[in-house]
């Protein structure tokens, strides 16, 4: 996938009126609505709170200038400039952006496949609460990140939680739905588990450092592969 095509799905999120709805209120409920039906509940609540345990073991993963790519409502960048990091969220919602600054974090209203600042000297990059997801395409992600980060720097990413299968892989065309009535703009999306992020994540030049499972939640830390780096 080119950088241009991703463009028109990442902005989805910014004209999605139930996201920033939640995010004002900081509750849901919000979904992930599919064609067909499905729904998948967001936690807006858990995006809004305090981090969590397994929030503090990614926090804690955390080396050098950070970039938290699809940052929400801050909680992350927040807790990281708290410890006296540097850290920068992105996100395409408005209101996402609003409330990390109000946080205490620092954001702009950027997706990842946009140009970014310092691009290729982030030492960490977080895709964190499903944003492995974002685009719809993993791989292309998942190779636009390594280029946003220094060539000796880490990714730390989330695949779907315990419960969910190993291998699944599935991309589809979702909207944001708030489980009444009101929903956004259709856009693609990606959900893996962690056997899937695995191949992407090779596929995409990377090599898997580390993985571990905290509160019901499987992250995996990544580096670039030598020969990928630049």
């Amino acid at each position: 996938m080119s950088v241009p095509v991703a463009l028109p799905a990442a902005r989805a999120w910014s004209t999605a009126d139930p996201y920033a709805t939640a995010l004002r209120s900081g509750r849901g409920p919000l979904f992930l609505h599919r064609s067909d039906g499905w729904l998948l509940p967001l936690d807006i609540e858990r995006w809004c709170a305090e981090p969590d345990m397994a929030d503090r073991s990614v926090l804690s993963a955390c080396q050098g200038p950070t970039l938290d790519i699809g940052c929400g409502p801050g909680r992350l960048v927040s807790a990281l400039a708290g410890q006296g990091l540097p850290a920068l969220g992105i996100d395409v919602s408005p209101e996402a952006v609003r409330r990390t600054r109000a946080a205490g974090g620092t954001a702009l209203l950027r997706s990842v496949f946009e140009p970014l600042p310092r691009e290729g000297r982030w030492r960490t990059a977080l895709l964190i609460d499903g944003n492995i997801g974002i685009g719809g395409d993993p791989v292309a992600l998942l190779t636009r990140v390594r280029r946003v980060l220094h060539p000796l720097g880490r990714l730390i990413t989330e695949s779907a939680p315990c419960g969910i299968a190993d291998d699944l892989d599935e991309h589809s065309e979702v909207r944001l739905h708030d489980g009444v009535g009101a929903h956004g703009v259709t856009f693609p999306w990606a959900r893996v588990g962690p056997a899937a992020l695995n191949r992407h994540a090779a596929a995409a030049g990377w090599v898997r450092e580390a993985a571990w499972t905290m509160e019901g939640r499987r992250f995996v830390r990544l580096r670039a592969r030598r020969s990928a780096a630049r």
